[in-house]
């Protein structure tokens, strides 16, 4: 489990216009890595549109926000084209993001079993640093939640 003091993991993904969005990149500017597990359903889509509609207040604290499922390319785009959301959303394809920052857990529908994201989320500083972490995420309130931990640990 990622814990909070830790460097967060590095990574290297594609984003819903196809752009690699890396870790490098973003070296020397804090951001936030919210785990959602699918394009396209009820709490993912209000998690995404909170974050969306609160954007500008993340801005403000110089914090780019990513989203990041196991959905395609393809598929976040249609979502983002949908929603008018205006971050990347990365396609984690291949489960290596989502591995790094341990959101795979084993979760359970109509007595089948099978693994799925853990809807988490973390702050990371400027230098790499994990702030502050959400795990077991429930949707009301938790982008508020996040923007006020935000504003304390970076304002």
């Amino acid at each position: 489990m990622i814990l909070e003091g830790s460097q967060a993991p590095s990574f290297n993904l594609p984003n819903q216009n196809d752009e690699k969005i890396s870790s490098e990149a973003l070296s020397g500017k804090p951001f936030i890595i919210f785990f959602y597990p699918r394009d396209n359903t009820s709490g993912c889509t209000k998690e995404n549109i909170d974050f969306n509609t609160m954007k500008s207040s993340f801005d403000d604290l110089g914090i780019t926000l990513i989203g990041v499922s196991r959905d395609s390319i393809k598929s976040h785009d249609k979502f983002a084209t949908k929603f008018e959301l205006n971050f990347s959303l990365l396609a984690d394809t291949e489960e290596v993001m989502c591995k790094d920052y341990n959101v795979l857990v084993e979760k359970s529908m109509y007595g089948k079993k099978y693994m799925g994201i853990e809807r988490s989320t973390f702050l990371v500083g400027k230098n790499g640093e994990v702030l502050k972490c959400w795990h077991k995420v429930k949707v009301p309130g938790h982008v508020e939640d996040v923007l006020k931990s935000a504003q304390n640990l970076l304002g």
